[in-house]
């Protein structure tokens, strides 16, 4: 099954903003501005998701904090700097926005991507000895740029995707997530930081790379 390029990173979000649009930045005269949404999970927890948006899409009555919402648009990365490194930081880039009633808030978080592996997947086990396998993957986006998005598989999808090749082609199904977790700093001090990702439901294999052993 062939994707088209503008179909092969879709996020749809329901959810209550939680904050004002603040400017981001500037590029071709159009302005930018971020804010965040907070949507449910399935179970009680939530995710806090950080959202960008430009000025061309800004309705007032809209976006105000405590409104509920509808977002589509795409995941989008780009490099950002902090604790003096290099960061990948990932937003919800917004195509279309409406406003909601706090009842429609079903299947609040939707996820579909394609894209290639471009980084082995890496496997590891928690503390509670659940299986989980991490994949970054590139989807391509216009004028030969792609974006970077960080993705997490569990169980028997983990253990499918830790033998999966640098350079296939997946199509992935899931919901993007907040992750709080704590650093350690150079002085030794703990910090919180929040990362964020996709985690996966599903996950189909499309192509594969063509290798030597093949």
């Amino acid at each position: 099954m062939q994707y088209e390029l503008k179909d092969n990173n879709i996020i749809n979000l329901r959810g209550k903003i939680l904050s004002e649009c603040e400017f981001d930045h500037e590029v071709y005269g159009e302005g930018f501005y971020t804010f965040f949404i907070k949507t449910n999970r399935l179970s009680d927890s939530v995710d806090i998701l950080p959202v960008t948006i430009s000025e061309r899409l800004i309705n007032s009555n809209i976006l105000q904090p405590g409104n509920f919402v509808e977002i589509l648009g795409q995941i989008r990365s780009y490099n950002g700097f902090s604790d003096n490194k290099n960061k990948l930081i990932l937003t919800v880039f917004v195509r279309d926005i409406k406003q909601l009633s706090e009842t429609q808030n079903k299947n609040p978080n939707q996820v579909t991507l394609n894209g290639y592996i471009c980084k082995k997947p890496i496997y590891r086990t928690t503390p509670f000895g659940r299986e989980i396998t991490d994949i970054l993957l590139a989807v391509n986006r216009a004028y030969n740029k792609s974006d970077y998005i960080p993705c997490i598989s569990w169980g028997r999808n983990a253990i499918f995707a830790n033998k999966l090749n640098v350079g296939e082609n997946l199509l992935i199904s899931g919901r993007m997530q907040s992750r709080i977790y704590q650093k350690k700093l150079e002085n030794g001090d703990l910090a919180e930081k929040t990362a964020y990702e996709v985690s996966i439901s599903k996950i189909e294999v499309l192509s594969k790379k063509n290798s030597a052993d093949e």
